[in-house]
């Protein structure tokens, strides 16, 4: 009996000890959600580039007839170059142009606001080509995306500095027809 009156006086004990009916412990924290910031263009990330590889039915055909009131400008000969659009370049180019869109500006201008930074791989995704006699450039075989067409235009018969000029261009299929200007 005694053991009897000892077990009992026990769980009495403990039962004073609880505060209410049994509960389960806590379930654990919902796990952690990460989110992905899009890129912010400060950093050169290869993987955005990798779409303009791919070989596609879009084409850029382009002619430089920027003039400056009576002077014309020609790129006869000079490079022209192509640049995907990703976040990394859409801000160089507001670097180095002031606009991301559409721009104008002394070359000299340009190259003293060329970041001194590293750019990665970036020239292994920029396209080139030569225009013609006549001012006129073709980029072939593009994938849809929007690109930059860049070139120098020297002025023709009269002195003066060169100017760069960019313009971005959107494809989606079929020639794209673009008039530097």
């Amino acid at each position: 009996m005694k053991r009897l009156l000892s077990i009992v006086m026990t769980a009495s004990a403990l039962a004073a000890c609880a505060t209410g009916p049994f509960s389960p412990p806590a379930p654990p924290p919902p796990p952690s959600i990460t989110y992905a910031l899009p890129p912010s263009g400060a950093v050169f990330r290869p993987q955005d580039f990798t779409w303009s590889k791919r070989p596609g039915d879009s084409s850029i055909h382009g002619a430089l007839a920027f003039h400056v009131g009576a002077l014309r400008y020609a790129c006869a000969g000079g490079d022209v170059i192509l640049t995907p659009e990703t976040p990394w370049s859409r801000r160089r180019m507001s670097i180095l142009y002031g606009s991301p869109v559409i721009a104008e500006v002394p070359v000299a201008l340009a190259r003293a606001r060329t970041p001194s930074a590293p750019s990665g791989d970036y020239a292994s995704f920029v396209r080139k080509t030569t225009c013609d006699r006549a001012n006129h450039f073709a980029f072939p075989d593009l994938p849809e995306g929007g690109w930059f067409v860049i070139t120098v235009a020297k002025p023709v018969g009269a002195p003066g500095e060169p100017v760069a000029v960019m313009r971005r261009v959107e494809t989606n299929g079929g020639p794209r027809v673009v008039t530097l200007n």
